[in-house]
């Protein structure tokens, strides 16, 4: 196991919590995006990397809501259902209750470090089907992203004005909640188990993270770090969908976290 930094090994402690929550109540997931590129490239985590994505077909998805412990548990799920007005994502996270992580967005969510948890749903069987189907969804993302997002110095000044418009928008008409919420029932449409593609719709990726189900098959055992986890049953046609070429390392200046945040892992964020 290569020498990991001490906010990567708390996350494989809660992976670790995750992966046995799921086998002891028979929920199916699949670690995606960057985890999974970890863990067949790397056999663990991406070295510059500090979070862990997971994938869940709708109907485990839903199922792990509804019995993650709901209190007296260092770790604690958050979702699209979530009665918090200030969680404004359209899928979920896992969070340890010990530590403190401020996200640097326009709400400055106040929680801990976390796992992002995502639904996959299916999104059609032919070209114009998806097309269909996540277009609307494209557009809801596009204006929650444009509710989010900080105005900066290093952008154009005719979007930072479109930014600073979206955002004093009352949140009766344009609001974060209702966006995500509107999200979610988009998603949830179609069934994962009646469609040949299917995808992680509320993910970062877009577009690219849409593909044809058997890339995923049947969740695979693989190393990470000091565990296996569950990949894609297709993982080198999952990767390639994503990524392209993704044996190739990036660029040394391009091996940094692209994440921004205050961290305190000594500190809960609940004191």
């Amino acid at each position: 196991m290569a020498n990991l930094t001490e906010m990567q090994n708390k996350l494989l402690e809660m992976l670790v919590f995750f992966h046995e929550f799921c086998i002891v109540h028979n929920i199916q997931y699949f670690v995606v995006g960057g985890t999974t590129l970890g863990a067949v490239r790397h056999n663990g985590f991406i070295p510059w990397d500090d979070d862990i994505d997971v994938g869940l077909p709708r109907d485990d998805y839903e199922k792990l809501i509804q019995l993650f412990p709901k209190k007296d548990s260092k770790y604690v799920m958050e979702s699209v259902y979530s009665s918090n007005v200030n969680f404004c994502y359209s899928f979920s996270k896992i969070y340890d209750t010990t530590t403190t992580l401020i996200e640097n967005t326009t709400k400055s969510l106040r929680r801990g470090i976390y796992i992002d948890i995502f639904p996959l749903d299916g999104v059609g069987n032919t070209k114009e089907e998806v097309a269909k189907t996540f277009s609307p969804i494209n557009r809801k993302k596009n204006l929650l992203t444009l509710r989010s997002v900080k105005v900066s110095t290093n952008r154009k000044w005719y979007k930072n004005v479109l930014l600073w418009t979206m955002q004093h928008l009352p949140s009766f008409i344009c609001g974060e909640k209702k966006l995500c919420l509107d999200i979610n029932e988009l998603c949830k449409k179609k069934k994962y188990d009646d469609c040949k593609i299917v995808g992680n719709l509320v993910g970062a990726w877009g577009k690219k993270e849409i593909m044809p189900k058997k890339l995923f098959g049947r969740p695979t055992l693989h190393t990470f770090e000091s565990i296996e986890v569950y990949i894609q049953e297709d993982y080198d046609g999952y990767l390639s969908h994503l990524y392209g070429d993704w044996r190739k390392l990036p660029p040394e200046e391009k091996r940094v976290s692209h994440h921004d945040y205050y961290l305190d892992l000594n500190n809960s964020y609940l004191n």
